[in-house]
């Protein structure tokens, strides 16, 4: 079982996201930042994993504490140039010594670092914690795609991003605009179950790269000759898409990922399919599920206004 910090705050933070993603969903950005950029985003995609609604509480946590103490140094600076001018104190005082003051500028600060270090050991241990797994992945990176293999399942997906014609082929084919974003479409994309732990073995066959997905909180380097690894557990349905995010050389830019969380019997014909070599029918069951999640996400904004 995953452990969580400040589980009361984290619903706090997530409720307050889920409010913002309303708006943005109102003001028209696609996926309200969820699974991909936005458009004036300001904000970190939203959270789709346990691990990553500890990163975002522990983003806003710290955030705040940042906040205080930048509020109280300007303060203290601006207190002290005012008292302290040479109109309203002509003659400086000759203290050298404050024990109370030395104390408290000692021990502040260490429990200022004990407040942030306790959440950030446990999340740190959260994430480096992996629970028994549902499916396992291998990503192998290659310059400039990726691999996909389902040990378990005997599967192998190429990933290879979609050029703009292939992007206008597929929208046309019925397939939603806003599920094959520029630069982050692939030809095939990879699936997952809701709501069942994931494992992600990680390598390379040439030079260093990067398997990350911001919604999950998962990022690792793929490096040449080594299996690194992360996992992460969907709490949502959807599109989740990242990038390499190593500098990995001419079209760094260009070798997206796409992972599609869908429901458990979705994956099971997924993958049924595929064993059965019916890529055909594969790609018919990722194109209704992703019309499906398209209105549901429609609903979900048409009920929004009305709200409003």
């Amino acid at each position: 079982m995953v452990m969580r910090p400040g589980i009361g705050m984290i619903k706090g933070t997530a409720a307050a996201m889920a409010a913002l993603a309303g708006v943005s969903a109102f003001a028209g950005a696609s996926f309200a930042g969820m699974g991909q950029p936005s458009p004036k985003q300001m904000k970190f995609q939203d959270a789709a994993t346990p691990i990553a609604e500890q990163v975002h509480w522990f983003h806003d946590y710290v955030t705040a504490i940042i906040v205080v103490i930048t509020l109280f140094v300007l303060g203290l600076m601006i207190y002290t140039m005012w008292r302290f001018s040479e109109k309203r104190n002509p003659v400086p005082s000759k203290t050298s010594h404050n024990t109370t003051i030395e104390i408290i500028w000692t021990v502040v600060p260490v429990l200022i670092l004990v407040a942030i270090a306790i959440p950030s050991f446990r999340l740190l241990y959260n994430q480096y914690t992996y629970p028994p797994p549902d499916v396992v992945i291998k990503a192998t990176a290659h310059t400039w795609n990726w691999t996909h293999e389902y040990p378990d399942q005997k599967i192998t997906i190429d990933s290879v991003m979609l050029q703009d014609s292939e992007r206008a082929e597929v929208i046309k084919a019925g397939m939603p605009a806003n599920q094959v974003p520029r630069n982050l479409a692939v030809d095939n994309e990879i699936v997952v179950p809701v709501n069942k732990v994931v494992h992600v073995l990680v390598t390379s066959s040439d030079v260093i790269h990067n398997w990350t997905i911001p919604s999950f909180a998962s990022k690792v380097d793929a490096v040449p000759g080594r299996i690194t690894a992360t996992w992460f557990k969907p709490l949502k349905e959807g599109i989740f898409f990242g990038q390499c995010s190593e500098l990995c050389g001419k079209d760094h830019a260009f070798m997206p990922i796409a992972v599609r969380v869908v429901k458990e019997q979705v994956y099971n014909d997924w993958v049924a399919a595929l064993k059965a070599r019916d890529r055909k029918k594969a790609k018919d069951i990722i194109k209704s599920a992703a019309i499906e999640l398209d209105g549901a996400m429609k609903t979900a904004e048409s009920g929004a206004i009305v709200n409003k």
